[in-house]
């Protein structure tokens, strides 16, 4: 067998083997994590005393079409929407980030972490007070990774309809209430896949920024859909293998990259960085967020 041969046979076997490995995960739908940004324990409760029954009923409902008789599930479900509730009932507009990476990473954690005091002074700005969470779609683990895998690949949905199935809840019970999906880089998988569940909720907005180059939400009402931050197109958006192998290529030697941008904190991919000292990124934001949730 030739050199050529091979190579051929041990790319296919290694793509064997990954299909395998997602096909014979286990299920990783088990409910998501969500904290406070800059809180590190997660939103939950057990004291019910002063949310109405009809909004506690409306929230274990929601937990069985989610995840069934699975009651551990279902209770833990139920414990998170409400503490999210009863955090979010005096506030204007919940702001629910998803970060890139593999889904397991605070906003604060990430490159762009400047986005969030930058976005929140444009709101707050614009007379609404506001609440950040930070959304955890999964575990850090190899199962969490396969699970972020598979929902990068559209073979997950279920992570789409629980973050669809959260919003909706509070928006049926908090009718004054605005959200706003923040999607970057991976991130934005997980609101395309909410959004379309969410289309006649004129309460929920979508801001995504820098998708994978296979999700395009941007021609769906109360969504901004960025695919540069206006230096140059974002190469992991656009699908431009040819820069990101160059970019990495040149790192390899030395050389430092022109634009910065990388993916899964070590991939170099040029124009995929969103942080908030970009003028046009400013811009485009300012503007979404001045047309839907000026206070009058």
């Amino acid at each position: 067998m030739n050199q050529v041969k091979k190579v051929q046979v041990g790319v296919i076997l290694t793509v064997a083997i990954c299909m395998a490995i997602v096909l014979c995960t286990p299920s990783t739908a088990k409910p998501a994590k969500a904290s406070e940004m800059g809180q590190h324990e997660i939103l939950k409760t057990n004291d019910y005393s002063d949310i109405p029954q009809l909004v506690i009923d409306d929230a274990a409902s929601k937990a069985v079409t989610l995840f069934g008789k699975n009651d551990a599930k279902c209770a833990d479900f139920t414990s998170q929407v409400l503490a999210l509730y009863k955090e979010a009932r005096e506030k204007d507009v919940l702001v629910i980030v998803n970060s890139g990476g593999w889904g397991w990473s605070a906003i604060a954690e990430s490159n762009e972490k400047e986005l969030a005091p930058g976005i929140d002074g444009i709101l707050t700005g614009l007379g609404n007070s506001t609440l950040w969470i930070d959304y955890f779609r999964t575990d850090n683990s190899f199962y969490g990774a396969v699970g972020e895998f598979m929902m990068a690949l559209s073979t997950n949905p279920a992570r789409g309809h629980e973050l669809a199935a959260r919003t909706a809840f509070l928006t049926d019970n908090l009718p004054d209430l605005k959200v706003i999906l923040l999607g970057i880089s991976n991130g934005c998988t997980i609101c395309s896949g909410a959004m379309p569940l969410l289309e006649d909720n004129e309460q929920v907005y979508s801001i995504q920024l820098g998708p994978p180059v296979w999700n395009d939400d941007s021609d769906r009402q109360r969504v901004l859909l960025l695919r540069t931050n206006g230096t140059i197109p974002d190469s992991f958006s656009h699908g431009d293998m040819i820069t990101i192998f160059r970019a990495n290529l040149e790192a390899a030697c030395g050389i430092s990259p022109q634009h910065e941008g990388d993916i899964l904190l070590y991939i170099g991919s040029p124009g995929h960085d969103y942080d908030w000292k970009y003028d046009w990124l400013k811009e485009q934001i300012n503007n979404f967020l001045t047309e839907y949730f000026s206070v009058n």
